[in-house]
């Protein structure tokens, strides 16, 4: 355990960023999981509504550093050539 008071804080800090981060990355895969879901069962309605829900909170998640800017970017990409293939 530490002793530093500046120690002591920064465990603090961790522990509420690392709670936020993980109820985005967690909220985020579940978005992800819709829309792949929707491609399977073959419902382009669907497949597109949940694409349109789940680009802004990919974006979200990469503007508040939970993801790279880059990896939002490939997740986005992929789902939305995914979500074509049923057009």
């Amino acid at each position: 355990m530490a002793h530093h008071k500046s120690a002591l804080k920064r465990i603090k800090q961790n522990k509420v960023k690392n709670a936020r981060n993980k109820h985005v990355r967690s909220t985020l895969k579940t978005f992800i999981k819709k829309v792949r879901e929707a491609v399977d069962s073959k419902d382009a309605n669907a497949a597109k509504e949940a694409l349109a829900a789940a680009i802004p909170v990919i974006d979200k998640a990469a503007t508040k550093g939970v993801i790279h800017k880059a990896t939002s970017s490939r997740s986005v990409s992929r789902l939305t050539k995914l979500v074509n293939t049923l057009a």
